[in-house]
């Protein structure tokens, strides 16, 4: 065997996507120093997502004051990678932990998301790719389309800057300076989930709780996500009440396609195309990947589906070490992935579990290698 690829999720709770290609490099070179190993870490579009495609693409940072989440100033950081990309994630600038201790998704916004991705299109990006998750807001991706041109009209005629609390207040859009500024830009924007933008499943009443929103708030938040809707509808003539994803950060999905007119992508997918996985794929002899837990949910496009269905496509077997083994896997075989295995060496509580889990996906990883190399 002369070259692997070794692409894995995090393992939630444990280990980073980066550190787990750490692991099972050290070991497969433990055992054979002259295989060639190429590491992807992966991002989800959470935070982290800049740095796991710096360390994929030896891209680098570019650092910018933006408008943080309650509209103060502040630093935050972008990546930028060959071919006219840029990388941005929301978390950046309005992340939950930038607000710990004083959440309050009324109020919050997405402007600084904006601000970032226009730094990076007036520094040359012809190609942006967002990653949503993680977010402190509820403004339906409002404040990013204002820091780029877009223009949000009261009933007053004034234009103001809406947030999750003020979203009601929108009587009419104007988005053509917006769309002027994006012109020949590409936008993909990372999104691993599929909640509508509001009711029982949509971004306030899922994710509102979590970013400091009590049950009469919620209802408020999810009230100005419908108001935003319609007015998006007569507008733009675009109905994001039906969109999957539409709900991702505080409603950060539906902006991003009504104002910026992105396409919303698996995490997954979006970091194959860019690593540019197929190419990479001819001359492997093996696929490596894996995450914290495999059951019936994997199959519905994940990280390990994703990997299997395009290594299935050029004939490449792919290995998969996991935390642990659920119910419903058995069609995963069908898709690609030639065997799982677990690295837990003892039937023990999760909370130990974690704190050995370098050293056991260490020692999993050894001996899968020295069956292979036998």
């Amino acid at each position: 065997m002369k070259r692997v690829i070794v692409i894995p999720d995090s393992f939630k709770g444990t280990m980073s996507s980066s550190e787990v290609c750490r692991t099972m490099e050290s070991a497969i070179h433990e055992i054979n120093s002259a295989i060639e190993v190429i590491t992807i870490p992966v991002a989800d579009g959470g935070e982290g997502s800049v740095e796991a495609f710096l360390k994929a693409l030896r891209g680098e940072k570019v650092y910018c004051k933006v408008t943080g989440p309650f509209f103060e100033e502040m630093e935050a950081v972008y990546g930028r990678l060959e071919q006219d990309t840029a990388v941005v994630e929301m978390a950046a600038c309005s992340g939950l932990p930038l607000v710990e201790g004083r959440e309050d998704p009324m109020l919050t916004t997405t402007y600084g998301v904006g601000e970032l991705m226009l730094d990076a299109i007036e520094k040359g990006a012809k190609k942006l790719i967002v990653g949503l998750g993680g977010s402190c807001t509820n403004d339906g991706g409002v404040g990013a389309a204002a820091a780029l041109g877009a223009r949000f009209y009261n009933t007053k005629g004034e234009t103001f800057i809406p947030t999750g609390g003020t979203l009601k207040d929108i009587v009419r859009i104007d988005i053509e300076t917006c769309r002027e500024k994006l012109k020949g830009i590409e936008i993909i924007t990372m999104c691993d989930i599929d909640n509508p933008l509001y009711g029982k499943q949509g971004a306030a009443y899922i994710f509102g709780p979590q970013k400091g929103a009590d049950e009469k708030m919620v209802e408020v938040l999810d009230n100005g996500l419908r108001h935003l809707q319609e007015v998006i509808q007569n507008a733009l003539k675009i109905d994001v009440s039906v969109l999957k994803g539409a709900g991702a950060a505080g409603g950060m999905g539906a902006g991003m396609v009504a104002f910026l007119g992105s396409k919303l992508q698996m995490g997954i997918e979006t970091v194959l195309d860019v690593v540019g996985f197929e190419e990479l794929l001819e001359g492997t002899d093996l696929v490596f990947t894996g995450e914290g837990k495999i059951d019936a949910q994997s199959l519905s496009g994940k990280v390990v589906m994703g990997v299997a269905k395009r290594a299935k496509s050029k004939g490449v077997p792919v290995m998969v070490l996991v935390g642990a083994i659920g119910e419903g896997i058995e069609p995963i075989y069908d898709e690609g992935v030639t065997a799982i295995f677990s690295i837990n060496r003892a039937p023990i509580p999760f909370e130990e579990a974690r704190d050995q889990s370098v050293e056991n996906l260490y020692f999993m990883m050894k001996n899968v290698m020295k069956v292979i190399e036998r």
